[in-house]
């Protein structure tokens, strides 16, 4: 599998431990340096892909979900900044080391300038946790279905 690090969102980023809400984790992709048309270009199809680093754990029962959002602001927010694809929710006994998440092909929409992960924390707080999240042409594990 082939991994720019300018198109890494999380290498190794700890799940955020505050309370049940929605967080901005690891870096953001400026829109106007990569080009709007991220992933529909000359270079082709780009896919997001999250997995789990190290394996989450709870003093309850949380949850996770990840949603790629853009906005203006580098600091994207989840009332004001685009959602343009979320995960499933992942409760927490899921989430163990190597397991890949979410494996979907960049959404062909009108970005904002800057692209960026929101991790979704329902229920409780997550005490532990490590993910990846990038953007790949070729990622390991997809299938087509019909």
């Amino acid at each position: 599998m082939y991994i720019d690090r300018y198109n890494e969102f999380c290498d190794g980023v700890a799940l955020n431990t505050g309370a049940a809400g929605s967080y901005l984790v690891g870096n953001q992709i400026d829109l106007l340096q990569a080009g709007r048309d991220i992933g529909h270009g000359a270079e082709g199809l780009m896919y997001l892909v999250a997995q789990v680093s190290t394996a989450a754990a709870s003093g309850g029962s949380a949850t996770l979900q990840l949603q790629l959002r853009s906005d203006d602001a580098a600091a994207i927010h989840v009332s004001t900044g685009s959602l343009h694809a979320s995960s499933a929710v992942f409760p927490v006994a899921s989430l163990t080391a190597g397991k890949v998440l979410w494996v979907t092909p960049l959404p062909s929409t009108d970005y904002e300038r800057y692209l960026g992960i929101v991790q979704v924390t329902g229920t409780a707080a997550f005490t532990a946790g490590n993910i990846d999240v990038f953007l790949t042409p070729t990622p390991q594990r997809w299938k087509a279905h019909a």
